[in-house]
């Protein structure tokens, strides 16, 4: 009697049942689906198992670890996120782990034999192979292309050096607003605004200032405090936007030289407010343009009609016919809009024009979600160092996108130094010193009120303000009803009726 030998089907198909030769099939293509290596150890391919399958567990390692520190600490998603080693590692490793599955995949098809497959599985497991392929390499090829784009955004718009700690419990960044173009000599902020920020809450202030705020005052240890120790002080010439350029004549005199209209600005911001600003941001108003674009746009409400208006005539100082109107409502604006809405100065004064910057530069805030983000990142990595200028260090961005997060989810505060309280010919530095100050106090103790209110069992305040409901808080209710009792004037009551007035987040 012939002795029964037993024939491993895995390797040898030939002697197996049709049967066993479709599981056989599927069986390698979901080992391989799950361990790229599997079917090539299986096979006794050791050095290309071995690579492979090393490949495979750092990776899965590398995915465990991250995930459990994540589950820690949130701050470490955006640490790998915004760190350039992190970043030029991921990189590399990322069309690595691609290629290697790809080829372990085309290996496996090789060793399955399609044509031992029956016709009626044949065609199942071909559809099921490509979509493999797709589900697999397609991610991976997006992802190293996405982080090929932030290392480049990294790498081109944020500055080297050490973190900055808060001042007081609180970060100060400079907004500035460009209009350096064609047949304009240097660069004069058209817009200048201070954003305070508590480091440990998001509660956030934007301190609206005029441009042509004059005898700004700057701090003892300014290069620029020794050419103006009264304040730069000579008349209507000497406005506060004009302080660029003074930084930029006596830019030797400066930490760095190629920043120094910068820092002069933020020298002047801070004599002006009294607190001391540690970063700024500048935006270049035609980059600005094609940012927002890259958002797909901005809404908020317009409180009256804003004209885009032609050129001015140089023989008369008057603008030429209006070309177009942004009407009043609820308005969706591209760039080309949306950089009009804020900038245009014909019949308007320059606080409205202030309050239409700031809802503007809130709407980017509150509308920058991750959804927009992960859709059009590249675009808006495309559009961001053409658009903003920055001394904010890589390794402060990790913690700055966490509190951005945070700021995203307050109600933003804000104070103008304009007319009735501050007349920018003849500003009281005390005064809006202490403008500042008491708004600040007001959002700080908004913020600790707010957490006590929460926080209360069987509180209604909650509901009051429309979180049960899924609404955000409006004002004059739950917490922030609190806190407009504990400091809120009349008058400031009033402001914030004028500034919604005139435009508004919705």
């Amino acid at each position: 009697m012939a002795e029964t030998r037993y024939v491993d089907p895995i390797r040898h198909p030939s002697y197996a049942s049709q049967p066993t030769r479709d599981v056989r099939a599927w069986l390698l293509l979901l080992v391989t689906a799950i361990v790229p290596g599997g079917v090539q150890l299986l096979f006794g391919h050791r050095r290309w198992a071995k690579i492979s399958l090393s490949i495979t567990a750092i990776s899965w390692i590398l995915a465990i670890i991250a995930g459990v520190i994540v589950l820690i600490s949130r701050t470490f998603l955006f640490t790998i996120g915004t760190n350039p080693f992190i970043l030029t590692f991921l990189t590399i490793w990322v069309p690595v782990i691609a290629v290697n599955w790809a080829l372990c995949l085309f290996d496996t098809l090789r060793r399955i034999r399609i044509v031992t497959i029956s016709r009626r599985a044949r065609k199942r497991f071909v559809a099921a192979f490509c979509a493999l392929m797709l589900i697999v390499v397609g991610p991976l090829a997006w992802g190293t292309t996405i982080l090929n784009s932030q290392r480049g955004l990294m790498s081109d718009l944020f500055a080297s050096g050490k973190a900055l700690k808060p001042v007081d419990g609180r970060y100060n960044i400079l907004l500035l607003g460009s209009d350096a173009g064609k047949g304009r000599t240097g660069i004069r902020p058209d817009s200048l605004s201070l954003v305070s920020i508590d480091a440990k809450t998001g509660k956030s202030v934007i301190i609206g200032l005029p441009r042509n705020m004059e005898n700004v005052p700057f701090p003892d240890d300014s290069p620029l405090h020794k050419h103006y120790p009264q304040g730069y002080n000579c008349g209507d010439e000497c406005l506060l936007n004009a302080v660029f350029q003074q930084g930029e004549r006596h830019k030797d005199e400066f930490e760095e030289p190629k920043r120094a209209g910068e820092q002069a600005t933020m020298d002047a911001v801070s004599g002006v407010t009294g607190l001391e600003v540690q970063y700024y941001a500048m935006i270049n108003l035609k980059g600005f343009e094609n940012l927002i674009d890259s958002l797909g746009g901005i809404t908020l409400v317009s409180g009256k009609r804003v004209p885009i208006s032609s050129k001015v005539d140089p023989t008369t100082g008057q603008h030429g016919p209006v070309k177009g109107w942004i009407e009043p409502g609820k308005q969706k604006l591209d760039g080309f809009h949306a950089l009009w809405f804020a900038r245009s100065r014909e019949f308007s004064s320059d606080y409205e024009r202030m309050i239409r910057q700031r809802c503007v530069q809130t709407a980017m805030v509150k509308q920058l979600d991750p959804a927009t983000v992960l859709t059009r990142y590249q675009s808006i990595a495309k559009a961001t160092p053409g658009a903003v200028s920055t001394d904010i260090p890589s390794s402060q961005v990790d913690s700055f996108v966490d509190l951005a997060l945070k700021v995203k989810s307050q109600k933003i505060e804000s104070v103008d130094l304009t007319p009735p309280r501050i007349t920018p010919s003849q500003p009281d530095f005390d005064v809006a010193h202490q403008l500042v100050a008491d708004k600040i106090e007001e959002s700080s103790k908004s913020s600790e009120e707010d957490e006590s209110a929460f926080s209360v069992p069987g509180s209604d305040l909650s509901a009051a303000a429309g979180v049960d409901a899924g609404l955000e808080p409006t004002p004059g209710s739950g917490p922030q009803l609190l806190a407009q009792g504990a400091g809120d004037s009349s008058a400031d009551n009033g402001e914030e009726a004028d500034a919604k007035a005139i435009c508004y987040v919705p």
